[in-house]
């Protein structure tokens, strides 16, 4: 296990805020785990962990929202990383608009995408969400670097791994 902790430690994967809606929910959580894992078609991945808020409002929801954060926008990652949603509005101080399916996007983000969900698959703790992106936007001229888990490692995670 030693020789595959060196190989994850090695790795700064970029990291997201995926947010789901659904009977009259919403949630929101910041997301290491996610990659795009079909070319034709486009799919992307993302893994939520069965433990949080996010993932039993996505678990009933048609589509999900993903999002890139810059590097400067530590206090948002921390909002959705650092606090449940079991407690916590993540959502009351933060600019919204709806997309395709009712999904949230944040304003504020340089770049999103809505997919619309292919299947789920299991995969230990987390549960993969494969998405066919079905709408996306975002700041064309964004050209700050964006927020990779080296950036996030502060964050306090809101729910506990096990």
């Amino acid at each position: 296990m030693a020789r595959m902790d060196e190989f994850i430690d090695r790795l700064n994967p970029e990291m997201y805020v995926v947010t789901a809606t659904a009977g009259g929910e919403r949630a929101g959580c910041l997301v290491g785990f996610a990659s795009q894992c079909s070319l034709r078609p486009v799919r992307f991945v993302v893994w939520l962990s069965e433990l949080n808020h996010t993932f039993r409002v996505a678990r009933d929801a048609d589509v999900l929202a993903v999002h890139l954060l810059g590097r400067e926008q530590h206090a948002l990652a921390e909002l959705f990383g650092g606090h449940t949603g079991d407690r916590t509005d993540k959502f009351g101080d933060v600019r919204l608009r709806e997309a395709y399916g009712g999904a949230l996007v944040l304003r504020d983000a340089p770049a999103w995408f809505v997919g619309r969900i292919v299947t789920r698959t299991g995969g230990g703790d987390h549960i993969g969400f494969v998405l066919d992106p079905v709408e996306w936007g975002g700041d064309e001229n964004y050209d700050g670097q964006l927020l990779r888990l080296s950036d996030a490692l502060t964050i306090d995670p809101g729910h506990p791994v096990d």
